[in-house]
C-alpha cells in the first residue's frame, strides 16, 4: 500500500462520481428521430408485478387428466406466443411438470388504462387454432391474405405428432407425422406445390415458419428444415404439438395487483432508504470521521452498482426485474456496507490507541478487519444463492445447481424472492469492491496528505504519525 500515492484519492472519487453519474441519467445520442441508448439509466430498470401491477396466473390441466412433458411444453408455447400476440412482451412463463401446472406472470401493459387482465388471461387458456395454409402472403398487419388466407391444407387435429429429428447431413429438423387424412391432403398440396412453392405455418393469425415445398410427401412423413439448431427445432416441434393439445386449461390461480399500490410501496421504500442513508451518512463521519467520509463515497458507489446491476448498465449483464423485496435487499446490502466500513473504522481507532503510526494504524485495520468482513459477507451469499434456486425460473444458473435440492416442490411463483436474492450478491460483491478495495485505495491515498495526517482525523487521539 506504500505505492498509493496523493491522486489516487482524486482517481477513484471521479470514477466514482462518473459511474453514479452516467448510471443515473444514463448516455445516449439522437441522430433526427433515431435514438441510441449507450449505457441505461436508472429510469429503465424493470419494475416487477409488485411494483407496477400485473397479473399472476397458473394454469393446469382438467382434473384427473395426466399430462405428459410434452404435452405442458406444447401448452407453455401456446401461452407464450399468445403473450406476444397481446402484446406482452416482458413475462414469465415456466412449467412445474411434477404438478402440471404453468405459472404465468405478466405486468400490466404499458400505457394502457383499459387493459382488461381477466380477459388477457382468458385468451391466455383458449386452444390455439394450428393451420397449414398455402404460400405466405401477408396483409399490412401481417396476418394472411390473398390464397393464404383462403387456402387451409391443415388443421391442428390432422398432425399426429412433431418431433426434433436429424436429417442425413446431420442438420436439426422438424419431422412431422400426420394423420392417416391428414397425409391425404398433405400428398395433394404438396404434389401441387412441389419446387416452386411454400406452405406456411401459423399459429392463429401468427405465423410462425413458411418453409418450401421441394417434393410431394406421399406417406404422411414430412420435415421441416431451415438451419435449426437443436433449442430452435424444438420450439418449432412445440409449436406445432400445441395446436393439437388434448386437453383444456383451466386456471387453478389467478391473482392481480394494482399498479397504484405497487407504485406507492416502490416509492415509500425508496423514500425511506434515502432517509437511512442520510442519517448512516452523518452518523459515520460524526463518529468516524475522515474513514466515515471515505466510507459515505463508497457506499454512494455500492449503491449506483446495485442499480447499474439491476438496470443492464453493464453490457455483459442483461437487465432484470426490481422487486419490493429487490428494493430491501438493495438497503440491506447498503447495511452490509456500512458494517464492513464500521468493523475497519473501529480496528483503525484500536491500533491508534495502542500506539501505531497511522500508516501502521490504517494497514492494520483493513487487514485484520477484512476476516470479520469476509465471514459476514460469504454467509449472506450462500443465502442469496438459495433464494435465487429455491425462487427462481427454472433455467436460471442456480435454479440447475439446486434442482436435486428443491426438485420435489417444482418451480415457484416468487419471483420477487429471487429479486431479493439477486440484490444481495451483487450488494455483497460491490460491498467487497466500494467498501473494502475502494474505501482503502482513498483513505491511504489521503493520509499522503500532510494536512489530513492527525490521527485524530481517524478517531485517534494523539499525533504520532
Amino acid at each position: 500500500m506504500n505505492k498509493i500515492t496523493k491522486p489516487v484519492f482524486f482517481i477513484v472519487l471521479f470514477v466514482i462520481a462518473f459511474f453514479s453519474l452516467s448510471q443515473v441519467f444514463g448516455i445516449t445520442s439522437q441522430y433526427g428521430d433515431i435514438k441510441t441508448t449507450y449505457i441505461k439509466s436508472a429510469d429503465q430498470i424493470r419494475w416487477g408485478i409488485d411494483i407496477r401491477g400485473g397479473v399472476d396466473v397458473t394454469f393446469t390441466p382438467p382434473e384427473g387428466f395426466d399430462a405428459t412433458d410434452s404435452q405442458m411444453d406444447s401448452a407453455k408455447q401456446v401461452i407464450s406466443q399468445r403473450l406476444v400476440t397481446l402484446g406482452i412482451t416482458d413475462s414469465e412463463c415456466y412449467v412445474d411438470y411434477k404438478n402440471d401446472r404453468i405459472i404465468v406472470r405478466f405486468p400490466w401493459k404499458a400505457d394502457e388504462a383499459n387493459f382488461d387482465p381477466e380477459k388477457a388471461v382468458k385468451e391466455l387458456g383458449e386452444t390455439a387454432m394450428l393451420t397449414f395454409r398455402e404460400g405466405h402472403e401477408l396483409d399490412e398487419y401481417n396476418k394472411p391474405a390473398g390464397i393464404t388466407k383462403d387456402t387451409v391444407i391443415l388443421e391442428g387435429k390432422d398432425v399426429d405428432n412433431a418431433a426434433v429429428a436429424i436429417d442425413d447431413e446431420n442438420q436439426y429438423v422438424v419431422s412431422l407425422k400426420l394423420t392417416d387424412d391428414g397425409a391425404k391432403k398433405f400428398s395433394e398440396a404438396t404434389g401441387r406445390l412441389a419446387g416452386n412453392g411454400i406452405i406456411s405455418i401459423w399459429m392463429d393469425d401468427t405465423c410462425i415458419s413458411y418453409p418450401n415445398v421441394e417434393t410431394q410427401i406421399l406417406n404422411g412423413q414430412a420435415q421441416i428444415s431451415g438451419g435449426f439448431d437443436v433449442d430452435g427445432a424444438k420450439e418449432l416441434a412445440d409449436k406445432i404439438n400445441s395446436g393439437a393439445l388434448p386437453f383444456k386449461l383451466e386456471t387453478s390461480n389467478f391473482s392481480t395487483i394494482s399498479p397504484t399500490l405497487g407504485l406507492g410501496a416502490r416509492d415509500a421504500m425508496v423514500l425511506s432508504g434515502a432517509i437511512a442513508f442520510i442519517l448512516v451518512s452523518i452518523f459515520m463521519i460524526a463518529v468516524y470521521k475522515l474513514p466515515g467520509a471515505v466510507a459515505v463515497i463508497a457506499l454512494i458507489g455500492q449503491i449506483a452498482g446495485m442499480i447499474a446491476a439491476t438496470s443492464g448498465y453493464f453490457g455483459f449483464m442483461p437487465s432484470v426485474t426490481l422487486t419490493v423485496p429487490g428494493i430491501a435487499g438493495i438497503i440491506l446490502s447498503i447495511g452490509m456496507g456500512v458494517d464492513a466500513n464500521v468493523i475497519t473504522s473501529e480496528r483503525i481507532k484500536e491500533e491508534l490507541h495502542a500506539g501505531k503510526t497511522l500508516d501502521g494504524a490504517i494497514n492494520a485495520g483493513y487487514d485484520r478487519g477484512f476476516t470479520a468482513i469476509f465471514d459476514g459477507n460469504i454467509t449472506v451469499i450462500f443465502v442469496a444463492v438459495i433464494l435465487m434456486g429455491a425462487f427462481g425460473v427454472p433455467t436460471n444458473i442456480f435454479a440447475k445447481m439446486l434442482k436435486w435440492v428443491f426438485f420435489m416442490f417444482g418451480p415457484s411463483t416468487e419471483g420477487s424472492v429471487y429479486s431479493l436474492g439477486f440484490s444481495l450478491i451483487v450488494g455483497i460483491v460491490l460491498n467487497f469492491v466500494m467498501g473494502v478495495t475502494a474505501s482503502r485505495l482513498m483513505l491511504v491515498s489521503l493520509s499522503k496528505f500532510k494536512c489530513l495526517r492527525n490521527p485524530k482525523l481517524y478517531g485517534g487521539a494523539k499525533k504520532n504519525v
